[in-house]
């Protein structure tokens, strides 16, 4: 079983990766985000959709909202937060490795660095295959993810997080001459500490457009934030923006 088919990871982790302070940060960011701004009743996916932090502000923002997940315990959580909420969100169960639903999206969302799961590269493209393959023409594709040349600038500093009654220790190693990164976590809870660690590949702002295009996608854009500000060497993260080409669509 690979890290992200752990249900046990997630549930044991989640409130360290997704706590209700990042809850409030990622509304706000997309109540502001002019990334975000598409035009009212757009269709919006947000593949690997996790305990749902994107759903409900992005339902408030006027969208038809789907959540794509493969954790069972993860869409649970999800759910209950979209029923807190009352606010109606389709979720499906399902892999981004197999998912798609041809010319069913406006826009899909690929958040909190969860693009680059998959050891053998050429899955990793068929994601991006099909995500263009579910968007309708004029559709749009956006990944955040934690940059290459982000991470240069910090690795190598274990990370700890203090939580309600434990604490997570978080280690970052990179691998295969800075194509993969592992990072391994340790929770301590009650005096018991758990062990998990998770790997990735790493891209530069370079080698994710040029993954972009050969998907398919036109019109490749970079930005160091979803408030749109460059990528550069202030960065935080990088998002990449794509477009299926053949439609013609504005922002809101």
């Amino acid at each position: 079983m690979h890290w992200y088919e752990d249900d046990g990871f997630w549930s044991d982790f989640s409130e360290t990766m997704f706590s209700e302070r990042r809850r409030a940060q990622t509304a706000d960011v997309v109540a502001g985000s002019p990334l975000l701004a598409f035009p009212a009743g757009s269709r919006v996916l947000d593949l690997c959709c996790g305990p749902g932090l994107y759903l409900v502000p992005l339902v408030r923002r006027g969208y038809q909202v789907t959540g794509v997940d493969l954790s069972a315990e993860l869409l649970k959580r999800a759910q209950a937060v979209c029923e807190d909420a009352a606010v109606d969100v389709r979720l499906i169960r399902a892999d981004m490795l197999t998912h798609v639903e041809p010319e069913s999206y406006d826009v899909v969302l690929n958040v909190f660095t969860s693009f680059g799961y998959f050891d053998d590269p050429r899955d990793n493209a068929r994601v991006l295959r099909n995500a263009h393959e579910s968007l309708a023409p004029g559709g749009q594709l956006l990944i955040d993810v934690m940059g290459k040349e982000v991470l240069a600038g910090w690795i190598g500093r274990p990370q700890i997080v203090e939580l309600d009654g434990a604490y997570v220790v978080q280690r970052d190693t990179v691998l295969d001459s800075w194509t993969r990164l592992r990072t391994d976590w340790t929770l301590v809870r009650d005096g018991i500490a758990r062990d998990a660690s998770i790997t990735s590949f790493l891209y530069s702002a370079a080698e994710l457009r040029g993954l972009f295009e050969d998907a398919g996608f036109a019109e490749v854009e970079c930005f160091g934030g979803f408030d749109g500000e460059p990528y550069d060497h202030h960065s935080k993260r990088l998002i990449v923006r794509g477009t299926k080409p053949g439609g013609d669509r504005g922002s809101s």
